[in-house]
């Protein structure tokens, strides 16, 4: 018992974890009461038992476990964090307590799991139990099934999710156990009680009898609905209303939502398992199906058949597989494979329901035209096929597939189509067939039940039927009002006949998925007969009381004759109840007239009607009209008295006052009577012909009107336009016009036919009386004010006067409102005000937009141009797109026709290329505004793969995709977008992009919609796995959608949907929900209000249409600006005050509300001058704070209040951010038209934007600074300049921004800190800044370091305040930061002051700790010498920065015009690229004093007078300072190192720029920007600059050099000198360049391949030969080629050379002369190989070869009619091999498949033949290769030899070709030249003979320093003389050994000797030395002035010269300034110079 008292003492929770059995007992015990005691469930006691808990249920005692268990429960119950234990607990419960043998034991596991569900972990526990069902032990499998049962009876199938548990039951039926099977029989009854036969599909496979044994079980189910009986803790207030249900006993009225609400639909499908069966296609497939033999076909039809038969398939890319079924359906003969398409084709839409729609499009035609076939097997198919697949569209998207075909000559067709919309319209409701879908199926069936054809009339009779059913009488009898009374009660019989599915159903709605199973299974009855048993799907019987009141027909098209039209069915429904229809009249005789007549009128009246006498007429009139007066409405017989007054005279009446009686009379019995169409018909003629006369006119208007009221505008308006044009007479048409003008003002626009009216306003406007036309351009003003824009569309091909008249027209209506319908609206039913009001809105625009005419352009997509846009190429590819665009421009307008363009344009969107990606979306865009409405077809397969591309990287594409998509919605309204699954799908893919983009477009779209799909509740989840997205963007985007996602599908819906998140998660969304829900707009007020009160006058008139049909068609088709949104803002206008004070802002309601016209800023007369006097009196709070108070608020509020708008203030002052924004979007849009006003209130605005600085929400800030940009821009070009009380009250807080963690944030803070430079001395914002770097945000400091830099850097020393040593010491004491950002930033910041001040930095810091003094120095001396690694500042930024001499210069800058050239001068100046002489003293001005002779003396003297370089400049030198040696600075010259720090350095940006105008087109540009490079690369420290430019400057370079071979040259204008000059400068960059040997290695293959072409075809270029000096330019270009050859990185100038000659062989326009030049190249290289072969990536190498031996295999090669690319081959891989011996095949690593070539075979041939010949094979290379080259052909040899012997002959070439024969000999020692001298003079032989062995001596002498690179031997005519390349590459060569100048001249003592001069004066000159080192003049460029060859002028005497200036200048210019040609001309260049000089000056001035 000791023992015992010991652990009696522990703590409870010790005594649960101890090892004694006992203890635990114990433990677990108190536990238990300790956890029932304990009553605040968030008490910390909890927290010590979370790890025990575990432990409590898996004891391994099985009494101490039972304890444990209740000790468990009691702990799950009761504490708050019992949550984070689910999963273990679970996991043990299910192991280690289902298995006990004690019941006790498994009941409390069961209770544990329960309570774990009830405490809201319910997936988790499932997920346990699942695991269970995999347990070896069946008792815990069947204790796993029960506790299931248990859980789903109790908390019902809402809670439990039924689709992982009915997945595995088909498994439990299987299992061995019995008792397994018979919990799993349970199970499944206890499901079905909860989604009854939903459950059958899945279980349809188990064993037939234990399914037979559950659908006994099924059959004893009682059918009530089952009740949830325990509930979640969230689910407190449903408990409670059910307790309260038990306690009243039964279900009260209250329950009923509930009982719904409890029982979720489930939708069988759902349940099922997607599989995935394109990938089970037969790998032949779609070969088979094409095959010629039936039987194939059949085979693959039936492999997909059995595929299409699993209920429910995975989604994927169907298209090809759908082409193929859809081709067999309609062109396969073969009527059985037919029918096994078709089913084929049910089986894909029935598995893949919603997501088949985007297929449906196509499908849908070929089905309904293959429905001709008679064959019941084969027509059943299709009809089980088209149901199907209407199931998963909608109507609205195949509307236009069905009427196209309703016409069809075959009866056949005509019957089943109208059969199949009799079956489509059961699944519709009376919202889902719209008037706008039922008024062209109505007009296309009512053909049909009058068809010869009795099976036609029948279908069409119950299609007619069933819309009757569906949409209500109501809403279908407009429609129904010409047809007789029998056909009419044959529909309605009909109608009777369809039986409604849902007829008994809570709920019914149409559901489809209900409908599914119904339609599915028995719309297989062909026939009549079997469709009409067909259940109805339509809609439940109350829902006839929503069918919509029609507020008169619309008639239809104009097709149909004038009579028809007439469809007034609401006419005359206001008076004689819902019931009656508008009036019909038989025509009457004439003698049935007069008795009917005589009945009524005095007999003495009706005589005198034909009285000759006009006074007796006249008479008899006054009496017919009191008669009418007195008569009762229904005694008066309307068209007997028409008649009689239309008989003779008639309206040939002459008297005026008679026919004025006749007129009235006529008004009268119109307005008193009951007159019909009949009765109008007989006066309108008469009427029409009067309307132009002068007298009576006004009295047929008035009749004209009293008709239209009583038959209804629509028809009369068309029957009196239709009369007046069949007439002659301009005055009655004009009047007429006029007439209806007014008339649609008095009786509102609703269901004019619109296009009958344009085609007669057209005639109009073609008339030639000026009157009528006037009266059309009137009209169409009119209509303008309720049609809206889109009218103009159909006038766009009138002539430019007549159509700027109609635009005159629409401009004077714009602000006015269409005024309210005065007349016509008695006659409407009472009941259907609002609703009509809204259809008939829609009716216009349905109409304007349906009646365009439209192109079909299928046939122009053709298969080639589909296969065009899908090509390999993407130039092909792009062309096909062309084509695209300009088939679309052509037609304007298109038909929704486009072939097989979708699936090509989608194909076209994720384009590697993005270029083509946004073309495609152009064409997307263009798309949407051809097609107009139609393009609604189109969302699902083209419009989803748009937004995709809104997850592009690039901004630019994603800005296109977002324009196309707006473009598209547009047109389409919303509805498609946001039904189905693909939106959802989109916004579940992680990309940061497509999810900000998507989100923001919904925010934008969601809040102008009424009503939205319900499959937007789909999105949710992943919005709100966007609230929680890394990027914060996108969290921002998700937050803005929540409170528009909310507005549509409720709180409830929204705060249910978080039950799947992770607690952490739930809580953050479920706040944020909260927060939107205070935010939550209201949705917008159904148009109906809307238009009834715009017409009141409220909205401006170009809203209103699109109000009304924004929902269907967004139809703002023409005005694409006003989107949706704005739609919204005219459509609310009668709410714009909005809910909960929010105000709906957008342009167009600045006119729409009294209050918002006018400015929003007014000019209060000094009140800014005012408010500062105030601030300065201390009358008001200075602004100054360290977060804004509320008084500050306040005051700001006070201040703003009289010169700011004052629903702008509100707005600005909003407790919503959402508020701000909008009020900064106000501002932005106002900010060009009210500069003033910004101007006087600009201390406010700023004020207001520093409060904007303090709010946390990102997305105002954003707002904010763009504002701030577009306000600096203005203000500085007003040239405004801040006063210092509104730059003291901003600054600082825009300073604290620029801390911000966000870069986006920083960057724009920077970038206005910049501008404000412009507006605010920079000297004056010095000490702001300087201000910030004191921040306790090191972020801020490091930026605020390194905007003063950038001051400095600017504006020079002058900056600093107060003095610069005070500003320095404050940054200097930055260095010791403890962040390394700002320690870096001090560094380059006072490193650029160092730049721009020199050493005498140190003195102004002052003393500096010995660290940071050191850190200072190394920086310093790094920036000298480290290219620019920094990221570069943005160069949008920086141009804004003006260089102005002094600080505040800039605030005398005019406007922006600031000269590039100048400026980039002014930064190569900052770094030191232009050379300084006298920096030190004068810092600031250093910039006057740049060489600036480096101008172009040429190009100013071209350049007459148009002056574009600063003269002015040039004047202040003092010519003088010439003929003083320039000092060659030495290298370390501190003043101008250019520091590349990681300073926001400029070079990278200057370089980009001056690289940009190498490839300028105009030559003078270009020059100077090579200029500027070569200067740059010619001194060492500057070089390195260039690093990471090369190859751009190299493209930049080829370009001019493509541009000059192509336009240049062919110009005749220019002047060929300016192209050799450009020629020039570009092959002097290019040579300085590829000197540089690090800068070299730089250039990339591809470039140096262009690169390459561009130098062989400049040196092929004929046209370059005939210049003057083109001589001189090829020799260049050959020596460049050199340069490139050697310095390149080998590998890649080697690939590039490969690539270019497979280019060149394979081009056929290619010269062979091109290609020999590339082999000369390679042969080159192939030389170098022994010394450059380590430096070499041979795997590259080989893998080009092995490419190019691919494209030509040997035999192909051999074929080419030169044999050199072939030994030129041979002799690379021979040379390859001898260099690396066997190793060379291990190098093929890089070449997937060695087979494709013979490569691999050629190296093991040579390798073996170099084995055998090992004894030989140790000769040098350079034999070797020279062996393989002698077997080239005696005639190559001798044409060789006979070009080289030319050259001698000739005067100028004469050295070269000595030198070449001299390399020839030297190469082919046994080649014989004895011929060639044979036939020569003596003196020849001597002369060459002595020549060669002048060479020999030379190079033998001293040749021995330079590595022989003289250009191969057969470089025919382009060669320059070996001793050139030698003497180049001997002082080029910088890695070799130091060149004394004696050996210079020595050599120069040969070359003197050779031209015949003595040595004898060289004492006279200045030794060479000097020469090198000291050159006498700076020029422009030293290289350049060589080739401008300016030494040919130095002619033969100093022609020894030549050669060495052109070495020393090539190589020195590197490094040393240049060197003149000879010193003896130094005096006279200068001379010369000076003259050019003076001539210069003196023609400027």
């Amino acid at each position: 018992m000791a023992d015992d008292s010991e652990w009696m003492k522990l703590p409870i929770d010790q005594k649960c974890e101890h090892k004694l059995w006992k203890a635990r007992l114990n433990g677990y015990e108190e536990a238990l009461k300790l956890f029932q005691k304990i009553d605040d469930e968030k008490s910390p006691e909890w927290s010590k038992y979370l790890g025990l808990i575990k432990k409590f249920v898996t004891d391994s005692n099985a009494v101490a476990q039972l304890k444990g268990l209740e000790a468990a429960l009691a702990y799950i119950e009761n504490a708050h964090v019992a949550g984070k234990t689910t999963g273990e607990v679970a996991s043990g419960v299910v192991n280690k307590v289902f298995n006990q043998p004690k019941a006790r034991a498994k009941e409390l596991g069961l209770d544990i799991c329960l309570m774990y569900i009830e405490i809201e972990k319910g997936e988790a526990i499932q997920e346990e139990l699942l695991k269970g069902l995999d347990n070896k032990n069946p008792k815990i499998i069947v204790a796993c099934i029960e506790t299931l049962r248990k859980a789903l009876s109790e908390f019902g199938s809402k809670i439990i999710s039924l689709k992982p548990i009915i997945k595995v039951l088909p498994k439990l039926f299987e299992s061995r156990e019995k008792a397994v099977r018979d919990e799993a029989k349970l199970l499944a009854v206890e499901i079905y009680r909860w989604i009854r036969d939903a459950l059958r599909p899945p279980l349809q496979n188990i064993n037939s009898v234990q399914l037979k044994e559950l659908e006994e079980e099924w059959i004893k189910v009682s059918s009530a609905a089952p009740k949830q009986t325990r509930f979640l803790r969230s689910q407190q207030e449903l408990k409670a209303k059910f307790e309260q249900q038990q306690g009243v006993g039964g279900d009260v009225d209250g329950g009923g939502d509930d009982e719904e609400e409890a029982v979720p639909q489930v939708d069988a499908y759902e349940l099922l398992e997607a599989v995935e069966i394109l990938s089970k296609l037969p790998k032949d497939f779609y070969e088979k199906i094409e095959a010629k033999k039936w039987q194939e076909r059949k085979e693959a039809l039936e492999a997909v058949e059995v595929l299409v038969k699993n209920p429910k398939l995975e989604s994927g890319d169907y298209a090809d597989l759908v082409k193929v079924l859809k081709k067999v359906v309609g062109k396969d003969t073969n009527v059985m494979l037919v029918a096994l398409a078709a089913k084929c084709l049910a089986g894909l839409a029935t598995g893949l329901r919603k997501k088949f729609g985007q297929y449906a499009g196509h499908v849908v035609p070929t089905i309904l035209e293959k429905f001709k076939e008679k064959k019941p097997q084969v027509v059943q198919a299709l009809q089980e096929a088209i149901d199907a697949i209407f199931l998963t569209t909608t109507l609205q998207n195949i509307s236009e597939d069905i009427l196209a075909v309703m016409d069809n000559k075959n009866p056949t067709i005509k019957q089943q189509t109208s059969l199949f919309i009799a079956r489509s319209f059961r699944h519709c409701t009376p919202s889902t067939l719209p008037k706008s879908l039922l008024k062209p199926f109505c007009a296309a069936l009512l053909k049909h039940i009058n068809d010869s054809a009795p099976e036609v009339r029948d279908a069409g009779f119950e299609a007619l039927g069933t819309a009757l059913k569906v949409a209500g009488e109501k809403a279908v009898n407009p429609f129904l009002a010409d047809v007789d009374k029998l056909k009419l009660d044959r529909i309605k019989e009909c109608a009777e006949k369809v039986e409604l599915v849902y007829g008994k159903k809570p709920g019914g709605a149409a559901e489809k998925k209900e409908g599914k199973l119904v339609a599915g299974k028995t719309a297989a009855l062909p026939g009549p007969g079997g469709d009409k048993e067909i259940k109805d799907a339509a809609s439940k019987p109350g829902s006839l009381k929503k069918a919509t009141a029609v507020k008169g027909g619309v008639p239809p098209k104009k097709g149909k004759p004038a009579a028809a039209a007439g469809t007034g069915g609401a006419g005359a429904k206001g008076k004689k109840g819902p019931e009656t229809k508008e009036i019909f009249e038989s025509e009457l005789s004439i003698e049935v007239c007069e008795e009917k007549a005589a009945a009524v009128l005095p007999a003495s009246c009706i005589q005198q009607l034909d009285s000759g006498n006009w006074k007796e007429r006249l008479a008899c009139m006054e009496e017919f009209q009191k008669a009418v007066e007195l008569m009762e409405r229904n005694e008066m017989p309307c068209q007997a008295l028409v008649r009689m007054l239309a008989k003779k005279p008639g309206w040939k009446e002459t008297n005026f006052q008679v026919m004025q009686m006749k007129l009235h009379i006529v008004a009268l019995i119109a307005q008193k009577g009951n007159f019909s169409k009949t009765s109008a018909q007989v006066v309108l003629d008469g009427l029409v012909d009067k309307v132009g006369d002068v007298k009576c006119g006004n009295n047929a208007k008035e009749a004209m009107t009293a008709i239209a009221e009583a038959c209804q505008l629509p028809w009369t308006a068309e029957q009196v336009v239709a009369m007046a044009f069949s007439q002659k007479n301009p005055k009655n048409q004009s009047e007429t016009l006029n007439w209806l003008s007014n008339a649609i003002k008095e009786f509102g626009f609703s269901g004019l036919n619109v296009k009958a009216f344009i085609s007669n306003v057209k005639t109009a406007l073609a008339a030639t009386n000026p009157a009528v036309r006037t009266s059309a351009i009137t009209l169409l003003g009119v209509m303008y004010l309720y049609v809206g824009p889109s009218l103009r569309m159909f006038f766009e091909d009138e002539k430019p006067a007549l159509l700027s008249q109609i635009d005159a027209e629409f401009e004077k209506m714009q602000g006015q409102t269409a005024p309210v319908p005065t007349r016509g609206i008695s006659r409407h039913s009472v009941g259907g005000g609002d609703d009509g009001e809204e259809e008939e809105q829609e009716e216009v625009g349905n109409d304007v937009v349906d009646l365009l005419p439209r192109t079909d352009i299928g046939d122009k997509i053709t298969a080639e141009l589909v296969s065009k846009i899908g090509d390999k190429n993407w130039k092909i590819r792009k062309e096909g797109l062309d084509e695209v665009t300009s088939i679309i421009n052509e037609a304007k307008f298109i038909q929704p026709n486009i072939g097989e363009l979708p699936a090509a344009l989608k194909g076209r969107l994720n384009d590697s290329n993005k270029i083509l990606v946004q073309q495609t979306l152009s064409i997307l865009q263009q798309l949407a505004t051809a097609m107009g409405p139609n393009i609604k077809q189109y969302v699902k397969n083209l419009g989803i793969p748009v937004i995709t591309v809104l997850g592009d990287s690039k901004n630019n594409v994603r800005a296109a995709a977002l324009a196309t998509v707006n473009a598209w919605a547009e047109q389409t309204g919303m509805k498609e977008w946001l039904e189905g699954e693909d939106l959802s799908e989109e916004l579940k893919k992680e990309n940061p992009f497509l999810r900000q983009e998507l989100l923001g477009w919904l925010a934008e779209k969601l809040p102008a919609l009424r009503s939205v799909p319900s499959d937007l509740l789909l999105c949710v989840p992943h919005l709100y796995s966007c609230l929680e997205d890394r990027n914060g963007d996108v969290r921002k985007k998700a937050q803005d959608a929540l409170p528009f996602f909310m507005m549509h599908l409720g709180f409830e819906k929204m705060a249910k949907a978080t039950g799947k998140l992770k607690p952490t998660s739930k809580d953050q969304v479920l706040a944020m929900l909260e927060k939107a829900k205070a935010n939550m707009p209201a949705k917008p007020a159904p148009p109906a209000k809307a238009s009834s009160r715009v017409v009141g006058g409220a909205a401006p008139a170009k809203f209103q249409p699109a109000s009304a049909f924004a929902d269907d068609l967004g139809s703002n088709a023409v005005e694409s600006k006003p989107d949706l949104k704005k739609a919204k803002a005219g459509g609310l206008s009668s709410k714009t005050k909005g809910v909960q004070g929010k105000k709906v802002l957008s342009k167009p309601n600045l006119k729409e509300d009294d209050d918002k016209s006018g400015p929003i800023f007014i000019i209060v007369p000094n009140g800014k001058e005012q408010r500062m006097k105030e601030e300065k009196a201390l009358k008001v709070l200075k602004w100054n704070f360290t977060a804004p108070r509320d008084e500050y608020i306040e005051q700001l509020k006070t201040q703003m209040s009289t010169c700011v708008a004052k629903w702008l203030q509100d707005e600005m002052f909003h407790a919503d951010f959402q508020h701000h924004n909008k009020a900064l979007t106000v501002m932005i849009e106002h900010l060009e038209s009210e500069k003033d006003g910004v101007i006087s209130c600009l201390d406010l605005i700023l004020k207001w934007l520093t409060l904007r600085f303090f709010d946390t929400n990102t997305s105002v800030l954003m707002k904010a600074l763009e504002y701030l940009k577009l306000l600096f821009n203005l203000l500085s070009q007003e040239e405004y300049h801040l006063t210092e009380n509104e730059a003291s009250s901003f600054i600082p807080y825009l300073i604290l921004k620029v801390g911000e963690p966000k870069d986006v944030i920083r960057k724009d803070v920077r970038a206005i800190l910049n501008r404000m430079c412009l507006i605010y001395p920079a000297s004056k914002m010095f000490p702001f800044i300087m201000e910030g770097t004191k921040s306790k945000n090191s972020k801020q400091r490091a930026e605020c370091l390194e905007e003063l830099g950038c001051l400095v850097e600017s504006y020079g020393m002058n900056v600093c305040q107060p003095t610069p040593g005070k500003a320095l010491k404050e940054m200097a004491t930055h260095i010791g930061d403890r962040d390394n950002t700002v320690r870096n930033a001090a560094l380059n910041t006072i490193v650029t002051v160092y730049n721009v001040h020199g050493d005498q930095v140190f003195k102004l810091i002052g003393n500096l700790s010995e660290k940071d003094m050191s850190m200072l120095e190394e920086r310093i001396k790094r920036s000298a010498k480290r290219p620019s690694a920094a990221p570069v500042r943005q160069a949008e930024e920086k141009p804004q920065r003006t260089q102005s001499i002094s600080a505040n210069a800039s605030m005398m800058r005019k406007g922006q015009a600031e000269d590039m050239s100048s400026k980039l001068k002014y930064v190569l100046l900052s770094y030191g690229l232009y050379q300084n002489r006298n920096m030190g003293s004068h810092s600031e001005t250093a910039h006057t004093v740049p060489r600036e002779f480096q101008l172009d003396l040429d190009e100013i003297e071209n350049d007459n007078g148009t002056v574009r370089c600063e003269m002015p400049a040039l004047v202040q030198h003092k010519l003088d300072d010439i003929f003083e040696p320039v000092l060659i600075p030495e290298p370390k010259i501190r003043a101008v190192s250019p520091h590349f720090d990681d300073m926001h350095s400029n070079t990278a940006s200057t370089i980009n720029f001056v690289i940009s105008q190498v490839a300028s087109g105009d030559i003078n540009t270009s020059i100077q920007a090579l200029t500027q490079i070569d200067e740059v690369l010619k001194q060492e420290d500057k070089a390195e600059a260039m690093s990471g430019h090369i190859d751009q400057f190299l493209i930049a370079t080829f370009m001019q050099l493509r541009l000059i071979y192509n336009t240049h040259m062919a110009d005749e204008k220019l002047d060929k000198d300016e192209i050799v000059r450009l020629y020039s400068c570009i092959i002097g960059s290019m040579i300085t360049l590829f000197q540089i040997e690090s800068l070299a290695r730089e250039a990339s293959t591809g470039v140096l391949k262009d690169l390459m072409h561009g130098l062989i075809t400049l040196m092929l270029d004929s046209r370059v030969e005939d210049l003057e000096e083109g001589e001189q330019v090829i020799r260049s270009v050959n020596l460049l080629v050199v340069k490139v050859l050697e310095k390149s990185d080998q590998t890649n100038i080697l690939s590039a050379l490969l690539v270019l000659l497979q280019d060149s062989l394979l081009a056929t326009a290619s010269s062979p002369k091109f290609s020999e030049l590339v082999m000369k190249c390679l042969w080159r290289m192939v030389r170098l190989l022994p010394e450059t072969i380590n430096s070499i990536n041979l795997d590259r190498i080989l893998l080009d070869i092995h490419i190019f031996m691919k494209v030509f295999p040997k035999e192909k090669l051999k074929q080419c009619k030169s044999e050199f690319p072939i030994r030129t081959l041979k002799t690379l891989l021979h040379t390859l091999c001898k260099l690396k011996g066997p190793k060379i095949l291990d190098h093929l690593t890089m070449i997937d498949n060695k087979n494709e070539s013979e490569l691999e075979a050629h190296l093991c041939r040579v390798m073996k033949h170099s084995m055998d010949q090992s004894g030989k094979a140790d000769k040098d290379t350079e034999k070797g290769a020279s062996r393989i080259e002698e077997k080239a052909s005696k005639a190559k040899v001798n044409d060789i030899l006979a070009e080289i012997f030319k050259k001698i002959g000739s005067k100028e070439n004469t050295k070269e070709g000595l030198a070449e024969l001299y390399e020839y000999k030297k190469k082919y020692s046994d080649a014989d030249i004895e011929p060639f001298l044979k036939n020569s003079s003596q003196f020849f032989q001597s002369y060459v003979e002595r020549g060669l062995r002048l060479i020999e001596t030379e190079r033998e002498g001293k040749g021995r320093i330079a590595t022989s690179t003289g250009i191969s031997p057969q470089m025919e005519g382009t060669c320059v003389p070996a001793s050139t390349h030698t003497v180049s590459s001997s002082i080029g060569n910088t890695n070799g050994e130091e060149v004394g100048p004696s050996v210079y001249l020595e050599r120069l003592k040969i070359l003197r000797q050779r031209c015949g001069l003595d040595n004898a004066k060289q004492e006279d000159r200045p030794p060479l030395t000097s020469l090198l080192s000291k050159p006498t003049l700076p020029t422009v460029a030293s290289s350049t002035d060589m080739l401008h060859s300016k030494l040919s002028q130095l002619r033969e005497s100093r022609e020894q010269y030549q050669h060495l200036d052109l070495d020393s200048n090539q190589t020195h210019s590197s490094g040393i300034g240049t060197t003149l040609a000879s010193p003896s001309s130094a005096a006279a260049n200068i001379d010369d110079l000076r003259k050019r000089l003076e001539r210069i000056k003196s023609s400027r001035k």
